[in-house]
C-alpha cells in the first residue's frame, strides 16, 4: 500500500443522511470491530438532497417495505435520546406530527382506497374521509371536485433534516468513523470484487466493502465499477410563501401532484412532474420560478381560496435521485459484485428512509442478513431481472 493510500473495512461514498446513517449503525453495533471511512465531496452539504429537501416523513405508501421503513424513522424522530446516546445533548429534530392528506378525484379514488387497505394491514394510523368529512374538518379546503381523501392521524409530519443528518454524523464520528473530503473518480476491481476507490487528488482508499450512498451521483459512481444503475438526478423546486390568513393544514397533496405544508410561520410547496411530463436528468439547481406562477400558485389557490393572496418569499431547488425503473430504492449488494452495496434511487424518500437503510445495511454487512426489516424486496436483483416493484404514492 503506497503512502498516498489507506484502507478501511467499509468505505461509504456520500456523507449526508443515508451514508452517515449506514456509518452510524455500523459503528454502533457491538459486533462490528472494523474501520469505516465516509467520503464526501462537499463537506458543507449545501447542495445535498438532505439539506434541500422538504424534510417530511409519511407512512402512506403503497409498498409495505416503504411503510415499515418510515415507521422506524418515526421512532428515531420521537426518541432521539435513545437512538443517539453518545451526544451530550439529545438532538431536537423539531418533529411536527402534522400528518399527510392525500386528495383524490373520482379517477384517483380506487388507487387511494387500495393503498389505504395495504396501509391498514401494517397498522398505519390513517383515515379515509368523504368530501363532506373533508369540508367539515378542513373548512378552508375546496372539495367540490374531490371524491375523498386519506389523512394520516399520527406518525407523519415534518422535521429538521439537517439536525437528523448531523446527529448521524456526530454520533458516527464519536464512534470512530473517519470522514474524508474528496471526489471519487474511479473504482478498482479484481475477481468480481471492489478493491479500492480513487480520489481526484490521487489518493487511493482500499476497502473490504464499498457502499454507494452518492445520492444524485450514484449512477455515475456505479459506472466506475462497470455497473448499470438506473438512478438519475432530477431537479425539484420548493417555494416558500406567506399568507395573511392562517391555514391550519397538514401536508396536502392535491390530485394534480402539487403539494403544500406549513413551515411556521409560512408555508412551502412544490410538485413532481407526472407521467409524460418533461423531467430531464440534470445536476443543475437553478430555480424554476415560472412553475410557481404557472402551476403551483394557481393549484393551491384553487384548493385553498385563502391562498389566492399569498406572497412567495424565497425558492430553492434540490435533487431527487430517481430510480427510473419503479421509483423505489435500490438497497443491498450487486449480485455479481457482492462487496458493492447500494443505497440509492429513493426517488424523494431518502431522508425519511435513511434510518432504516442505515440499520439494514449495517445488519447485512455485520451479520450477513437483514434482521429488523427485510429490505430484500428492494434489492438490485429486481433491476437485473426487470421486475419492477412500483411505488404508486410518489410525491
Amino acid at each position: 500500500m503506497s503512502a498516498a493510500s489507506q484502507r478501511a473495512d467499509v468505505v461509504i461514498v456520500g456523507g449526508a443522511a443515508v451514508g452517515s446513517s449506514v456509518a452510524y449503525f455500523l459503528a454502533r453495533d457491538p459486533d462490528f470491530w472494523g474501520s469505516v471511512v465516509v467520503i464526501e465531496r462537499d463537506p458543507t452539504y449545501s447542495t445535498a438532497s438532505t439539506t434541500l429537501s422538504a424534510a417530511s416523513v409519511r407512512q402512506q405508501f403503497s409498498t409495505p417495505v416503504n411503510i415499515q421503513m418510515s415507521q422506524f424513522a418515526v421512532q428515531v424522530l420521537k426518541h432521539p435520546d435513545w437512538w443517539f446516546p453518545l451526544l451530550e445533548t439529545a438532538p431536537d429534530f423539531g418533529f411536527v406530527e402534522g400528518g399527510y392528506l392525500f386528495l383524490a378525484t373520482e379517477a384517483g379514488a380506487p388507487t387511494l382506497w387500495a393503498n389505504h387497505a395495504i396501509q391498514k394491514e401494517l397498522n398505519v394510523d390513517a383515515e379515509i374521509l368523504s368530501p363532506d368529512e373533508l369540508a367539515h374538518r378542513f373548512p378552508w379546503l375546496t372539495t367540490d371536485d374531490l371524491a375523498g381523501g386519506s389523512l394520516g392521524i399520527s406518525g407523519e409530519g415534518w422535521f429538521d433534516a439537517t439536525a437528523l443528518m448531523q446527529a448521524f454524523q456526530q454520533s458516527a464520528k464519536a464512534s470512530g468513523v473517519s470522514y474524508v473530503t474528496g471526489e471519487v473518480t474511479g473504482i478498482l476491481s479484481f475477481g468480481g470484487r471492489v478493491d479500492a476507490v480513487m480520489l481526484a487528488d490521487g489518493r487511493l482508499i482500499e476497502c473490504g466493502t464499498l457502499v454507494n450512498a452518492a445520492g444524485p451521483r450514484a449512477g455515475a459512481l456505479a459506472k466506475f465499477a462497470g455497473v448499470d444503475l438506473p438512478v438519475v438526478p432530477r431537479k425539484r423546486n420548493v417555494y416558500a410563501f406567506s399568507c395573511k390568513t392562517e391555514v391550519k393544514a397538514p401536508l396536502v397533496i392535491d390530485p394534480s401532484g402539487v403539494y403544500f405544508r406549513p413551515d411556521e410561520p409560512n408555508y412551502i410547496g412544490g410538485f413532481s412532474p407526472r407521467n409524460g411530463e418533461a423531467d430531464p436528468d440534470t445536476l443543475d439547481l437553478d430555480v424554476d420560478l415560472a412553475s410557481w406562477e404557472g402551476r403551483v400558485w394557481p393549484t393551491i389557490a384553487h384548493r385553498v381560496p385563502a391562498f389566492e393572496a399569498v406572497k412567495m418569499r424565497r425558492a430553492w431547488a434540490g435533487h431527487y435521485e430517481v430510480n427510473t425503473i419503479d421509483h423505489n430504492a435500490i438497497i443491498g449488494p450487486h449480485p455479481e459484485i457482492p462487496n458493492l452495496l447500494f443505497a440509492n434511487g429513493f426517488s424523494g424518500h431518502g431522508l425519511q428512509q435513511a434510518p432504516a437503510v442505515g440499520r439494514g445495511l449495517a445488519e447485512l454487512i455485520i451479520h450477513g442478513a437483514y434482521r429488523a426489516i427485510d429490505l430484500s424486496p428492494l434489492g438490485y436483483e429486481r433491476i437485473a431481472a426487470n421486475r419492477p416493484l412500483r411505488e404508486i404514492n410518489v410525491v
